[in-house]
């Protein structure tokens, strides 16, 4: 993610003094409840996996959870970039290619 958008949801955040709300826990609350609106789009969709007609929706929502990640990893002190790629790393020792490609086990159970 660029760090212009990440600048303009602290922006926003400090902009309307809701810094002093936004504890690890609330914030850890509040991104799981705007996963769970995301998911809730596609409630009762049946067979319709990707819910297509609903995309507006589910940018909404995850724009959402995108920006209670950005505040989490704010307060907590943590680089975006630096955590996504080092869980990359571990996930690429994890689930190696010649292992995993095309299969959907978790790494415990990949032969």
């Amino acid at each position: 993610m660029r760090q212009e958008t990440i600048d303009q949801v602290l922006a926003f955040r400090d902009r309307r003094d809701w810094k002093q709300y936004h504890t690890p826990k609330d914030l850890a609350i509040s991104l799981c409840l705007e996963a769970a609106e995301l998911l809730e789009v596609f409630q009762w969709s049946g067979g319709d996996t990707e819910c297509r007609e609903k995309l507006p929706a589910m940018r909404e929502e995850l724009a959402d959870v995108l920006m209670y990640a950005i505040s989490l990893a704010d307060r907590l002190g943590l680089d975006l970039d630096e955590i996504v790629l080092e869980k990359l790393r571990r996930n690429e020792e994890k689930y190696p290619v010649e292992k995993a490609r095309g299969r959907k086990e978790k790494y415990t159970e990949l032969a």
